[in-house]
């Protein structure tokens, strides 16, 4: 087994530098105010954040298709499950965010009104 299969310097720095720019590329998309829609601002940051974890997955935990003739595979499967699972919660979480928060207009007023 060669040492590229459990990380190198090389590997590791590679990792770090598309780490980085992943972040930073969200981060200028949302602190910059670029003029997008609400919806391409969204997939930008979730698209770039799902990359980012299949390069964590890759660069620092080691996980490919060749290593241990393929018995990982398993492991990359269930983290593309993980994340598809997460990100389609987080982005049902936050469309329906504002819907169950606050209670309806109407509501309130008969809260106000009862004796």
């Amino acid at each position: 087994m060669s040492s590229e299969s459990h990380g190198s310097y090389r590997s590791y720095i590679i990792g770090f530098v598309l780490s980085v720019i992943l972040t930073a590329i969200p981060f200028w998309v949302v602190m910059s105010e670029v003029d997008i829609s609400l919806a391409w601002a969204i997939a930008i940051i979730f698209g770039l954040g799902a990359i980012q974890i299949m390069v964590h997955v890759h660069y620092f935990l080691h996980v490919t298709v060749k290593a241990e003739q393929g018995w990982q595979v398993m492991s990359m499967v269930f983290t593309a499950v993980l994340l598809v699972i997460v990100l389609a919660g987080s982005i049902w979480v936050m469309t329906h965010l504002d819907e169950n928060m606050m209670p309806a207009h109407e509501q309130i007023e008969r809260v106000r009104n009862l004796p």
